[in-house]
């Protein structure tokens, strides 16, 4: 009985060390915009912003994520992925204008850049989802009779293409909201430039 328990706790603490004991590491890298009024910002944004695609951006999320994956023959011939531990960094590009504001247009910048950082934390957080659930599906991934873990590793490619088109997916549906006539982003944009 003390063996089954020890064997429990220890398989518990395994457990415990593969998922959920990371933290994703989060940095601003701000951009240098000028002017001294809400529609001098908003065009030096215009001209500096981040590049998406084929135009500019007020602010951009992005991501570098690499794995440590621990992939393990049996003495069955099958492959189990016994941990796989994440390593996020997620990059927030923000405008920050370059000369001092006004003591009005600075509470004026400051309500628009704080709108414009929730947005993006919205993001960093469906980033972060979309790595939790990469790690549930990864952890204890088996595939039988592959003693090269191939097989494996291929199951779980075909499966971090899925979650990653739905995060995609889910930002650019947020995207479309918030950035709507009448959005929230839209909202900030007509008080940052009519102040």
């Amino acid at each position: 009985m003390r063996r089954a328990f020890l064997a429990l706790a220890l398989f518990a603490a395994a457990i415990s060390g593969t998922a959920a004991n990371w933290e994703a590491v989060e940095r601003v890298e701000p951009y240098s915009i000028s002017g001294t009024t809400g529609i001098e910002l908003y065009q030096s944004i215009g001209a500096n912003g981040p590049k998406i695609g084929i135009g500019r951006a007020i602010a951009y999320t992005n991501f570098d994520l690499k794995w440590s994956r621990d992939y393990q023959p049996q003495p069955d011939g099958s492959c189990v992925l016994v941990t796989a531990r994440p390593h996020l960094i997620i990059t927030y590009a923000l405008p920050k204008p370059s000369s001092s504001l006004s003591p009005a247009m600075q509470r004026n910048w400051d309500r628009f850049i704080e709108g414009i950082r929730a947005h993006e934390r919205v993001h960093g957080e469906d980033i972060k989802e979309m790595v939790r659930a990469i790690e549930a599906y990864s952890v204890g991934l088996r595939a039988p009779a592959d003693p090269g873990c191939q097989k494996v590793r291929q199951k779980l490619q075909a499966r971090l293409g899925e979650l990653s088109q739905a995060q995609r997916q889910k930002s650019r549906d947020f995207d479309r909201v918030e950035m709507s006539n009448g959005g929230n982003i839209h909202q900030l944009i007509l008080t940052l430039v009519n102040d």
